[in-house]
């Protein structure tokens, strides 16, 4: 297997307020995670810059645009409540959206089998025309639409495991029968939406909500009785994960129970299902996951699943 990681340096430079939780440090400890000999192997490149055109493909370009001028040169601006811009955060969004869009290119090229894409800020939260929950552009959307318009993808799947739903990957999704959505996370938490009824235009929106408590066992139920079924069926010819951390066990924000072993098991599944419709074509990008130890022994885990399978 080659498996391709994709980060850049640039993606430090968006800072946040003091006690936020996704700061720089997040991609400092998946950065020494990967450092060990295990990960000798993985094929390494620096996430370019998006372009506007192909952060377009997902959200309406005058929003693009909106954001990048947005961008202050001193100090911080206040998106919302939780979604701060620094000089550094169009940049480091921008190369969130080129990691993911380069990704798909080297995957589907059969340039490597799958890929992981090690950015923040995160953007499974960003809706069609609003940032939100730490997100400026949604790189899962972005790539989605790239594979569709570049490479002939017919039917894509998003697989979220992160605690939180991903709202905004839903929004962009909801009328489109050629993408489905599947999420696991936990409720009632934010952003509020994720119930099991919500199920889009297509019947092409899957949500497994989670209690507050739930660990593994319920996190591989939900999978194996409500998310890999559907995922069959749907025979997505491209698989992309929005890799969300946060439902570890140690994470500050939620309080669902995962363990490292249940990271490497839901990696597994879904590269299964990608072997069966999908050539094997999976591209991962990191969401959240806010404690330093709990997110880098499960992004360990989950780069060595792709890695060997």
């Amino acid at each position: 297997m080659t498996t391709l990681l994709l980060s850049h340096s640039a993606c430090l430079n968006h800072l946040v307020p003091p006690g936020h939780p996704e700061r720089p440090d997040r991609l400092r400890a998946v950065e020494q995670a990967l450092e060990v000999e295990a990960f000798q192997t993985l094929l390494r490149e620096e996430a370019p810059m998006a372009t506007i055109e192909q952060v377009a493909l997902a959200h309406p370009r005058q929003y693009v645009e909106a954001i990048r001028d947005a961008n202050p040169s001193e100090g911080m601006v206040r998106l919302d409540g939780d979604t701060t811009m620094s000089p550094g955060s169009f940049e480091a969004a921008m190369r969130a959206c080129g990691g993911a869009v380069l990704a798909v290119d080297e995957v589907f090229e059969k340039k490597v089998e799958n890929a992981f894409v090690a950015t923040r800020p995160p953007g499974h939260h960003a809706e069609s025309a609003t940032p939100m929950g730490f997100c400026f552009f949604n790189q899962a959307a972005v790539a989605a639409r790239h594979a569709q318009k570049q490479h002939g993808a017919e039917r894509v799947a998003i697989v979220d495991f992160d605690v939180h739903h991903g709202n905004g990957s839903q929004d962009i999704f909801w009328k489109d029968a050629s993408v489905m959505y599947c999420s696991t996370h936990q409720m009632p938490l934010y952003p509020g939406t994720g119930a099991l009824s919500e199920r889009g235009d297509y019947n092409t929106i899957v949500n497994a909500p989670l209690s507050p408590g739930d660990g593994g066992d319920q996190f591989r139920d939900a999978m194996l009785t409500s998310i890999l079924p559907r995922l069959r069926d749907f025979k997505p010819d491209f698989v992309i994960i929005s890799a969300g951390f946060d439902a570890h066990a140690r994470d500050p924000l939620a309080n669902l129970n995962f363990l490292e072993p249940d990271y490497t098991w839901a990696t597994q599944q879904l590269m299964q299902v990608a072997d069966e419709t999908a050539g094997g074509r999976v591209v991962s990008i990191l969401e959240g996951g806010y404690d330093l130890q709990g997110l880098a022994k499960s992004v360990a885990a989950h780069v060595t699943a792709l890695m060997h399978g």
